[in-house]
């Protein structure tokens, strides 16, 4: 049984997502960023964690790996061409999209309001469009490496969505088919559901 800390509209939801993918139980603990039950078991006070046989894991990226991993699922073979190339995929999201998408929202929410640079969200929407349809050249097949699902496509569409909801995606049919797939998978539908309760 897993335990899962984080509100579902964090990054919590790749996690939620993937447990909801690989079939498994778990618990979900909504926890905001910095509380005193995340401090307990993250001294950088960020969600998620993932709470495993006592042992708190952080990061959602190193979270989906170890899901993966140890259930030989959503993953290519470590050590495996495949595996290089969705690893490829992974980064170039949160490089590309995600580095960029947490900068804006550091300048429209979560800096102090004196320490906030208005002016800096036109270029990071610009980069995010443009990166999006670098991304967006690059989808093989219903997948981004094709025929397989893989975490790549989590953390991928998890930017996309909230590149989408705060206007920084672009108009692209590419894109546009991409997320529809994706959100339509009852895994995401039920992780959704969790997010918004």
């Amino acid at each position: 049984m897993y335990e899962v800390i984080g509100h579902g509209h964090t990054r919590a939801f790749r996690v939620i997502w993937m447990l909801e993918e690989l079939g498994l139980d778990y618990t979900h603990r909504a926890d905001a960023p910095h509380s005193d039950y995340v401090r307990g078991h993250s001294v950088l006070g960020k969600v998620p964690v993932l709470l495993v046989d006592g042992q708190a894991l952080t990061d959602s990226t190193a979270i989906l790996t170890y899901l993966a991993d140890r259930h030989g699922k959503l993953t290519y073979p470590a050590g495996t061409i495949e595996r290089a190339r969705q690893d490829g995929f992974t980064n170039q999201a949160l490089d590309e999209l995600e580095g960029l998408l947490w900068t804006a929202a550091r300048h429209s929410f979560i800096l102090p309001k004196e320490e906030r640079v208005a002016e800096i969200k036109p270029a990071l929407k610009r980069e995010v469009e443009r990166n999006a349809l670098r991304l967006a050249g690059r989808i093989e097949g219903p997948f981004l490496l094709g025929e397989e699902m893989t975490i790549a496509d989590i953390v991928a569409t998890h930017c996309l969505n909230w590149a989408h909801s705060i206007k920084f995606l672009p108009e692209d049919e590419r894109l546009a088919a991409y997320g529809k797939r994706m959100r339509a998978r009852p895994a995401f539908r039920k992780a959704a559901e969790l997010a918004a309760g």
